[in-house]
């Protein structure tokens, strides 16, 4: 037993995988939910020790991670790659696949599939996907299959040519009728929970208050039923630009650049690596070596090679 655990206390319950029932009794139950972003895992690691409800393997990673301009040229290969990695790391956080663009919008016999290939091939536990109405038919299919789907409407970032660029959604009346709309469809169709981007912050609050699964907001007020962010925003990994709903808490890219400048000046001034970093042989050895290496690098053993 550790010293530092006393006899009579009782011991922490073990902790539960969750699922996305979980979810939707955390919204009863009116607690928060935390859900993050993690692309790779020593991240997802991280998140599911800290106790991150949700971990989403977002396209994001096209940006964040790969460097693309945005996430349309993120493919299938990239985020199975990723999830795969992901799940090899989260164990008790539901873990959820994002369908890239493409993927679910030609068919829904295509969409079904590459849904499967998440949870088939990359241990996933659900997939998430962009859209509204239009989006209704591919849902109720990729359900039927026992895949979990979570929606996402508001800003939807594969639409950004649609939509004029990366705004936000919902600001005029007519349009907030629509994103109302669009999120009970979802629930209607089967979507256990719906990520709510960009949004006003009281229509988030009002749409979270109209359904009974539970929304997770980015950028869309404190009265969502939980938050996302990408987790690159929230330690300060990503510096290309900073959404205005990002809080960073803490500024790692700085504290990695720091270190690698220190690296490199060791290395430069020849101060690393030092003794404590070298592995030696020992006296006996290194002279045994060096007799049985006089007769092989003798200038006269050279020269007769060369003949």
């Amino acid at each position: 037993m550790s010293e530092n655990i006393h006899p009579l206390l009782p011991s922490a319950p073990p902790r539960k995988k969750i699922n996305p029932i979980d979810l939707r009794q955390k919204k009863e139950r009116h607690e928060a939910i935390t859900m993050l972003t993690a692309y790779d895992y020593p991240s997802a690691a991280i998140l599911d020790e800290a106790g991150v409800d949700a971990i989403l393997v977002g396209d994001s990673l096209g940006m964040v991670v790969l460097g693309y301009p945005n996430t349309l040229p993120v493919t299938m290969g990239d985020m199975l790659h990723h999830c795969k990695a992901v799940a090899r790391g989260a164990k008790w956080a539901l873990r959820i696949g994002d369908m890239p663009f493409m993927s679910y919008q030609v068919s829904i016999q295509e969409a079904v599939r590459n849904a499967g290939r998440f949870l088939q091939e990359a241990a996933m536990d659900a997939v998430k996907l962009e859209g509204g109405r239009e989006r209704v038919e591919v849902i109720k299919k990729i359900i039927s299959a026992g895949i979990p789907v979570m929606g996402h409407i508001g800003l939807t970032p594969q639409s950004f040519h649609q939509l004029g660029g990366f705004h936000p959604q919902g600001r005029h009346a007519h349009e907030a009728v629509r994103l109302l709309e669009d999120a009970l469809y979802l629930q209607e169709a089967g979507c256990f929970s719906l990520v709510l981007e960009s949004v006003p912050a009281q229509l988030a609050s009002y749409i979270s208050q109209q359904l009974d699964i539970p929304t997770i907001g980015i950028g869309a007020g404190v009265g969502c039923d939980g938050q996302v962010l990408v987790t690159h925003d929230l330690i300060g990994l990503f510096d290309r630009f900073m959404p205005r709903f990002v809080k960073r808490y803490a500024n790692l890219g700085q504290l990695m650049k720091n270190a690698i400048e220190q690296y490199c000046q060791d290395v430069r001034r020849r101060d690393f690596p030092a003794a404590e970093h070298s592995i030696e042989m020992n006296k006996e050895e290194w002279e045994t070596f060096l007799k049985l290496v006089q007769p092989i690098t003798s200038p006269k053993r050279v020269e007769e090679e060369l003949k």
